[in-house]
């Protein structure tokens, strides 16, 4: 008859290792979601934010466009919290107009059509110099933010140049 020896016990985990190994990886893991979704909500601030460049200087170039054929007069009006600029040419008149954080356009007496809206502030000053009529264009738009979404820290603020030929010497 043959005796057996008793065989050198079989490497494991206990069931508290386990646990210990499980509590690791799930730290581990809520760390990396945690720094997933910041990423994921800084850029959606950040394409917001380039959303709201592109407008701003879209509506900046349109600005400087209706200024440049503005050939007769260029007229500034404020009422209250209301911003007017009446652009008058030879073949059209645009005006733009800055009221309830709305900036709208309209050419001759059609309809007011919305150019920006969330605008914080807008102001249409004119700037003397020797020769030309140059008009200023100040605009800041109000920071986006959502309930779970913070609101960028940059200000979008800004400044647009238009020489109008009304008052420009030849």
């Amino acid at each position: 008859m043959k005796t057996f020896a008793p065989k050198a016990r079989a490497a494991g985990y206990l069931l508290t290792e386990a646990l210990v190994y499980i509590g690791l990886l799930v730290v581990v893991l809520a760390v990396g979601y945690q720094a997933m979704y910041r990423c994921v909500y800084n850029s959606v601030v950040l394409r917001r934010n380039a959303e709201d460049i592109s407008r701003a200087l879209r509506a900046g170039e349109r600005w400087r466009a209706d200024v440049r054929t503005a050939d007769q007069s260029v007229r500034v009006e404020t009422a209250g919290d209301t911003n007017l600029i009446y652009l008058l040419g030879t073949s059209r008149q645009v005006a733009y107009r800055f009221a309830d954080s709305t900036l709208s356009r309209r050419l001759g007496s059609g309809p007011w059509v919305q150019v920006l809206d969330r605008v914080k502030a807008s102001s249409f000053e004119a700037e003397p110099r020797q020769n030309d009529s140059v008009w200023r264009w100040e605009l800041e738009l109000q920071p986006q933010s959502k309930a779970n979404i913070k609101a960028s820290r940059i200000r979008p603020l800004f400044t647009f140049l238009a020489v109008s030929p009304a008052a420009s010497a030849p």
